[in-house]
Order: C-alpha cells, then structure tokens, then sequence
C-alpha cells in the first residue's frame, strides 16, 4: 500500500520544534499530514504553528465534543497510512509499551493498523534509565513498531549522549524509503554482532583483540537503510551508536551468545556475525589484581562458546552470514568455516594486509556462498557495507 497519509504524533518535549520542519519537508514532498498532539507538546509549541504548516486542524482532546460527535479517534486511525511519534517522550513510550489508551494520541496508535514508527528523544539518562529500555524492549518486539533512533549528541540541557531524536530531513527520508519499497531488506529483522569481546584474567586485566567494530557498525547502519529493522549486539568499541538502531552492549563471549541468542529469539530473518569473539577466556578470573612475583606465569584457557556456530545451528536458524579473519589462506580457511558451520554465505579478509582490516575505515573483502563468490574493495567500510547488504539481500531471496 502507497504511504500518502501521515498521522504525526507529538508528544511533550523540546525536540518538538524539529517536528515542524518535518511537517514542512512531507507537505513538500506531497504527503498529506494530520497532527495530534499531546498535553505536553502544547507547553513546547502551539497548534497553531502545526495547522499552518499541515493545512489541517491539529488534534489535541481525545474528549473533544465536535471531533468525538463523528467518532473522530476512529477516523484518524483508518485514515493514516502511516503514523509516526516525533519526539516520543519517555512517558509516551511507557504508556504505548503498556498498550494504555488514556488520551487521544495513546487511543490512536490502539484503534490503528497502520505501521507505527517511533521516534523517541530524551535526557541520556532517561534514555538509559533500565525501565525506559525495558520499555523500549517491548516496542521493539511489537511487529506494528519500529523505532527511529534516538541519535547521539550533546542535548538542550548540556548533557552528551544517546536521547537526541533524529533530524527532521532523516525522519522524512525514512518515511519516503516505506513509500517507494525498494529496500533490499524492507520489513526484515536483522542481528548483527560487532566489535571485540573482553575476557577477564583479573579486576584489571583482560585477553582482547584489534577489533574496532567499524565494519559491524557500518553493516548495521547499512542494513537499516536498506530497511530493516536491526539490532546490533556490541562488544566494548569507542564508536557511536547507528541512529535508528537498537544496540545492546556486551562484553564477553558468553554475554554475546546470550544477548544474540535473545536478539533471536525475538525474531529474526538474517544473523550477521562480524564480532571478534575471544576462542579462549582464563579457566579462573582472580578475584584480586595477579601481582608481579615470577618471571613467568602460566594461564590455563578453556573454550568460549562459538555464537556464529550455535545461532547456525538452531532449528529456526534465520540466513546465517559468518566474516572470517584471516592472515594467510584467507579463501580455504574461509570456505571451510562456512561448510563446518553451516553458513549461507561468508565474508573473508586479510587481516595482514596493511592499512586495511582491523582498526581501519578501508577493508577488502571476498564474499563465498554455495556456487559463487565476490570480492568487494579495497574501499571504505561504509561502501563494503552498502554492497555487502545489497549482496546479502539477493541471496536471501533466493533462498
């Protein structure tokens, strides 16, 4: 179905004046628009400024005797083709996870069948507050939702951190993306995995790697531009969240199968796996920093747990993308990782290479699957990334 109708919904917030902008961009773009807005959002900006720029009355009562005569909450809902909440506020998130219907916007998003995509801004703190998450957690498993964002930046009160709602010319452009349909991954779920995990040997210390998570990260945001909705379970990185992408921090092997394993379970149509996890962690994790004493000190390791292999295997395996990072052989290393564990398809690279690979923005790749390979770069990671979802993309159909 063609999006041409848009309920915006506005919720309490500062971010509320970028949705102005917003509703100037989809009249531009010939979007039909509808405003409701809250109690809250009219102590940021008046309906007033909305009603000139969507040509349309803005709605704010849900008990409104006019509006209500025709059943007005029931007409909005089956005339939206799309609604979209922006800024969401942290209480408009708890109350639409709770599936309350207490004023006019909250009753909407319950009568409608349209898709419903959230935009949420907020204090980092809020943003991070574990009731908010637990919140967020149940939008993101609702298939009628999806979140848009938040991004990251400094905020209206000087803090620093993930809560901002994105731009107005982003949120239009994802909004245009629905209408014209031709993202390789629209309406798919997506998991990524990404960066380095950390394996403690005492309360200071830690076996790691020289991963960056550049090139998970730059998946992650590709895959969402190609329309799917992702979620991105990190090891530790200095990078910043993808706007518009739900990140769930991990920081051992075992945190990252469980996190993926969950990511999973809440459903999935493509598993990409490029974290660097750890083989091995410390048999023991000392409970006191290990002092100097001997010359040597010998530090038992046991297996960690194989994410990529345990996600391949399950009964419900979604496509399944493994990467693989190798110094020497990269195609026969490669191509036997993917037969071992039952991968779809394989991304491999020569880590050895110079300027490329870990801790770069460049890389090179060659991608195998059962018939056919591709080699992709040496580019930037964010192009490699475009291409390498535009390739998954075409196997996944086919499959």
């Amino acid at each position: 179905m063609a999006v041409r109708n848009i309920l915006l919904g506005i919720t309490g917030g500062i971010a509320a004046y970028k949705s102005a902008e917003l509703v100037r961009l989809l009249k531009k773009a010939g979007y039909e628009v509808r405003v409701v807005m809250t109690q809250g959002a009219e102590a940021f900006v008046t309906p007033l400024t909305f009603q000139a720029l969507s040509g349309e009355p803005v709605r704010t009562s849900l008990l409104d005797p006019e509006a209500e005569a025709g059943m007005g909450h029931i007409e909005l809902a089956k005339w939206a083709d799309q609604v979209v909440i922006a800024p969401a506020s942290a209480d408009f998130i708890a109350r639409l996870a709770q599936g309350m219907a207490n004023d006019l916007l909250t009753t909407v998003c319950c009568a409608t069948v349209a898709p419903i995509a959230v935009a949420p801004a907020m204090n980092q703190a809020m943003w991070g507050n574990e009731r908010t998450q637990r919140n967020i957690r149940l939008l993101a498993s609702d298939s009628q939702i999806t979140l848009w964002g938040p991004d990251q930046g400094e905020q209206a009160c000087g803090d620093h951190g993930p809560g901002r709602m994105l731009e107005a010319a982003m949120i239009a452009d994802l909004i245009m993306d629905k209408q014209h349909g031709a993202k390789g991954l629209a309406g798919k779920r997506v998991v990524i995995t990404a960066g380095p995990t950390r394996e403690p040997i005492d309360p200071v210390r830690y076996i790691s790697n020289h991963s960056s998570g550049k090139m998970g990260y730059a998946l992650a945001a590709a895959a969402r531009d190609a329309g799917a909705k992702v979620v991105l379970v990190s090891g530790p990185v200095n990078l910043e969240a993808p706007a518009g992408v739900d990140v769930r921090a991990v920081v051992t092997a075992e945190d990252m199968l469980k996190a993926a394993s969950l990511a999973v379970d809440e459903g999935c149509d493509l598993f990409v796996a490029t974290a660097a996890v750890a083989d091995y962690r410390p048999e023991n994790c000392a409970s006191n920093k290990i002092k100097k004493s001997n010359e040597t000190m010998t530090l038992p390791l046991t297996r960690n747990p194989d994410t990529l292999a345990t996600i391949a295997a399950r009964s419900d395996a979604p496509f399944t993308v493994g990467f693989a990072a190798e110094t020497s052989d990269v195609a026969r290393y490669a191509k036997d990782k993917m037969q071992r564990k039952k991968l779809h398809m394989i991304v491999a690279n020569d880590v050895s290479a110079p300027g490329l690979g870990f801790n770069s923005d460049d890389n090179a790749v060659t991608v195998f699957w059962s018939g056919g390979q591709e080699t992709i770069g040496p580019d930037t990671k964010k192009r490699i990334a475009s291409r390498l979802i535009e390739l998954i993309g075409e196997r996944l159909k086919q499959e």
